[in-house]
């Protein structure tokens, strides 16, 4: 997405002062908006319970104006006030763009360090996705295809699982939580769809997949100009600024994969506009985002646009695959142990090619574990096999 940063005073009739007219209204109007949702985030925190929030983080825009509303609304209370634990929660599928999560964990750990010297109730985590279940397990071990439109065995894998799994954990502890997401009806039509569905026109919704869990949806109904406006216009308590973020709008020419609690939100996460997530995503046709980094001066990421289409073309050639799937039924199966031991190799040589760590020495060894696994069960099927024609 190439988000509109954009210079509002072009073509703009000007006022005595010299400032557009229609700009000086639409700040206007924006400083109401906000206060309105400080006030708003106020009034729910200030409820007396001690209901954890969590606050999806992405890393994106809209997770960061929450996040940012959020902490100056505390910064507002008097200390006495400020009880209620607050979790920022942010996902690492392992396999996001080394640049967006550079820049992720570069904000993650200025938060830190900052609810530290402010001392205010805020816990940042970071979710992964099971050991078993990473990408290159799944893909290099068990032998999944590449994942597409109609087999998208990674979302709920990666994204989904790792983040619920901790909701409920908190749930378990508290009872029930407050879920802060920044989703805006103004993003899609799909999104919008999908609010109204589980909007009961209150401040807090049900989560239509975890029992205990209360979703708030602070910027629901701001636009994307708004948002990019209200980052422009202020720094976020956890000091710096917001330059590096648009920076990297603008270097990804696309918007960020959201922060996904549930099936629903899915489809949001590889399509077909430009976006940034996994590098490794190849439910896309083509991977704009990933491209544009390079092109924008990450020449050294060359190799990772490689590797996608690499395993992306080799799932869609029965040679590779195998001919019966992994429950052993008929039909084209997963990768054959020798294209997995084949792309393990050449997954190697892209890390040293860009000085990364693509694949943990854990994952290297789940995945062998898996190889011999398969093995023997090959092995057994085939002296079945046999055994029946004997019979026979």
């Amino acid at each position: 997405m190439r988000e509109s940063v954009r210079n509002d005073e072009r073509n703009q009739p000007a006022d005595p002062d010299g400032q557009p007219a229609d700009a000086e209204d639409a700040v206007a109007r924006l400083v109401r908006q906000l206060d309105f949702i400080r006030a708003e985030l106020r009034a729910e925190y200030l409820l007396p319970h001690t209901k954890p929030w969590i606050i999806g983080f992405s890393g994106g825009k809209d997770s960061t104006l929450v996040l940012q509303l959020v902490l100056e609304m505390l910064l507002r209370l008097p200390p006495s006030e400020r009880k209620r634990p607050i979790h920022v929660l942010s996902n690492d599928t392992l396999v996001e763009s080394p640049v967006v999560q550079a820049f992720v964990n570069r904000t993650l750990e200025r938060v830190r360090d900052a609810m530290e010297g402010l001392r205010l109730p805020v816990t940042v985590v970071v979710t992964h996705p099971d050991p078993d279940h990473t990408f290159w397990v799944n893909l290099l071990g068990r032998g999944y295809p590449a994942p597409s439109r109609g087999f998208r065995w990674c979302t709920d894998r990666m994204k989904i699982q790792p983040t619920s799994r901790y909701i409920r954990t908190q749930v378990s502890e508290a009872g029930e939580v407050i879920l802060l997401l920044g989703v805006r009806r103004a993003e899609s039509a799909n999104r919008a769809n999908t609010m109204a569905r589980y909007d009961n026109g209150e401040r807090l919704n049900d989560h239509n997949d975890l029992k205990g869990c209360k979703v708030f949806r602070p910027i629901v109904e701001m636009s994307t100009d708004d948002v990019w406006l209200a980052l422009m216009q202020s720094r976020p308590p956890w000091g710096g600024s917001h330059r590096e973020l648009v920076t990297l709008y603008r270097n990804a020419q696309g918007g960020e994969c959201p922060f996904v609690v549930d099936a629903d939100d899915a489809p949001s996460c590889g399509s077909s506009s430009a976006r940034f997530g996994c590098w490794t995503c190849t439910v896309v046709d083509k991977d704009k985002s990933l491209q544009a980094f390079v092109d924008a001066g990450f020449e050294h990421l060359e190799p990772l646009v490689e590797f996608r289409n690499r395993i992306k073309d080799l799932s869609r050639q029965p040679e590779y695959r195998m001919m019966e799937r992994r429950n052993g039924a008929p039909g084209l199966g997963p990768f054959t142990v020798e294209a997995r031991r084949m792309l393990f190799d050449e997954l190697r040589a892209v890390e040293a090619a860009v000085e990364l760590p693509l694949l943990s020495e854990a994952e290297a060894r789940r995945i062998q574990e898996i190889w011999a696994d398969d093995a023997v069960r090959g092995a057994l099927r085939r002296a079945n096999r046999l055994l029946e024609i004997f019979e026979e």
